[in-house]
C-alpha cells in the first residue's frame, strides 16, 4: 500500500479491517510478493432519505512496477463477486482509477457528498466528482444528482 500510494495511514488500513480482502501475489517471484490488493467493508449510505446497505470498497492498489497488467481489474472483479446483498457498492477513487471503474460499469456520483459525523451532516466537498456507485437498491434507481451521505469513521470519511 505505500508504494502505490503517496500517503496511505495507518487509519487508511484500518478502514479496511473487518472486511473482505482480495490479494494477488506473484506466483513467479519467490517470496511471493503481494502485486494487487483490495478490500470490500459494509458501510451505511444516506440518499434520497433511504439508509442503503452499501459495500465500499478500499484500498484497491497495484504495485507501481505491475500496472497495466490487468490486476487492478482481477481485484475489482472478485470484490465486485463478495458484495452481494447489499444495496449498492460504492468507493471514492484517485483520477489515475476512474478510466478502471469506468470500464467496469461503475457511475461517477454527481451529487454533492457529505458525512454523518458526530455533530450532524457536514459536507465534504473536496470527495465531490470522486464517488462511484455500482449496482443500486432493490426499490428503484437512484438519482446520482441527489446528495450523498457516508456514515463516520475517523481519518479520511471517503
Amino acid at each position: 500500500m505505500d508504494a502505490a500510494f503517496d500517503n496511505f495511514t495507518d487509519l487508511d488500513w484500518a478502514h479496511t479491517l473487518g472486511g473482505l480482502h482480495v490479494v494477488v501475489r506473484d506466483a513467479d517471484a519467490r517470496d511471493g510478493a503481494v502485486v494487487a490488493h483490495g478490500a470490500v467493508v459494509q458501510r451505511r449510505l444516506l440518499v434520497e432519505g433511504r439508509s442503503l446497505r452499501c459495500g465500499y470498497v478500499a484500498s484497491v492498489a497495484v504495485a507501481p512496477d505491475r500496472k497495466r497488467e490487468g490486476l487492478g481489474d482481477r481485484v475489482m472483479a472478485e470484490l465486485e463477486a463478495l458484495a452481494p446483498g447489499h444495496d449498492l457498492l460504492a468507493l471514492s477513487s484517485s483520477t489515475e482509477g476512474f478510466p478502471l471503474y469506468a470500464s467496469r460499469g461503475w457511475q461517477p456520483w454527481r451529487g454533492p457528498s457529505s458525512v454523518l459525523a458526530p455533530s450532524g451532516i457536514e459536507p465534504t466537498p473536496d470527495r465531490d466528482g470522486s464517488i462511484h456507485v455500482l449496482g443500486g437498491p432493490a426499490g428503484g434507481p437512484l438519482d446520482l444528482d441527489a446528495p450523498i451521505t457516508c456514515d463516520w469513521r475517523d481519518g479520511d470519511v471517503w
